[in-house]
């Protein structure tokens, strides 16, 4: 696995994770590499501070203040495991469950599925908000 930090041309940064880097260009040139925030699919890999192996403590990020890698990952599996356990998965109809929330058709509640890339761009156009659920890694080990 291979973590990269990306930003969109809407000036949007955030970090993806990839099997390897022939699978980030063969995503990105498929265009199914887009912002997660916006959905741009305008995106490029962003200058990386490198982690620098040490003998003594193994690796130190040269990001001074910045949480490292393992407990970002950490906070990860907790917001993703804590949507998972208090929303309602609704699979391939998360666009138009999140419509009806957003147009007061249901009560609101939590909700969590998949959408395609057009139904995500319409979503965002619409101004209707929603937050990509973090991908761990370790899911496609």
């Amino acid at each position: 696995m291979i973590q990269y930090a990306l930003h969109c041309s809407n000036g949007h940064h955030y970090d993806a994770w990839f099997k390897n880097a022939a699978a980030f260009e063969e995503q990105q040139a498929r265009g199914i590499v887009s912002c997660a925030v916006c959905g741009d699919a305008s995106v490029e890999k962003a200058l990386m501070a490198p982690a620098v192996a040490r003998s003594d403590k193994g690796k130190v990020s040269l990001s001074a203040g910045q949480p490292d890698a393992a407990q970002i990952r950490q906070m990860l599996r907790e917001y993703r495991q804590k949507v998972i356990s208090e929303a309602d998965y609704v699979g391939d109809r998360f666009a138009e469950e999140a419509r009806k929330i957003h147009f007061e058709e249901v009560a609101p509640h939590g909700i969590y599925g998949e959408a395609s890339r057009d139904d995500v761009m319409a979503l965002a156009e619409e101004g209707i908000e929603f937050m990509p659920l973090p991908d761990l890694p370790e899911e496609h080990n």
